[in-house]
């Protein structure tokens, strides 16, 4: 085991996170190493231009089963990704960096959007969000505590 690998936390194949840039304080995420990028579920996506930036507007459903309560977010956009769904259909993603919190760590990801409407999470965060920071343990489940709101 590397010296990184001996002093990362372990987390379940599933656990609560927020992404408070984005104002989602809970969210289920699937912690999926097989996957090199993490997506979240959004939909209503809009490109803009905004002191010379190139952003990105959109809604999100970040508690499962529940339609109504809707985040909307503005973030810059980082780059467009083609990106393989779970099908193996490729598809062109915007790309946002914003911070993710687990417990009481808050650190930055890279961050597609798309429509994972019919997957059983709204949030994927993939090997490239967690590497060097935590290992998982596939048999277990929420082993992180539920993040707090950070003081603004």
């Amino acid at each position: 085991m590397s010296s990184g690998a001996a002093k990362a936390a372990i987390i379940g194949w599933r656990e609560w996170v927020a992404l408070p840039t984005l104002g989602v304080h809970a969210i289920k995420a699937k912690i999926d190493t097989g996957a090199r990028s993490s997506a979240l579920h959004a939909f209503a996506v809009e490109r803009f231009e905004q002191a010379g930036r190139s952003m990105v507007r959109f809604q999100a459903h970040p508690i499962q089963r529940n339609d109504d309560y809707i985040v909307t977010a503005e973030a810059a956009l980082l780059d467009e990704r083609e990106v393989r769904n779970s099908g193996g259909q490729a598809e062109l993603r915007p790309v946002i960096e914003t911070l993710v919190q687990a417990g009481g760590a808050v650190w930055a990801i890279e961050l597609t959007l798309t429509n994972r409407d019919e997957m059983g999470f709204r949030l994927l965060l993939g090997r490239q969000a967690v590497r060097r920071r935590y290992l998982v343990d596939p048999g277990r489940s929420y082993l992180q505590p539920l993040p707090t709101p950070l003081a603004e």
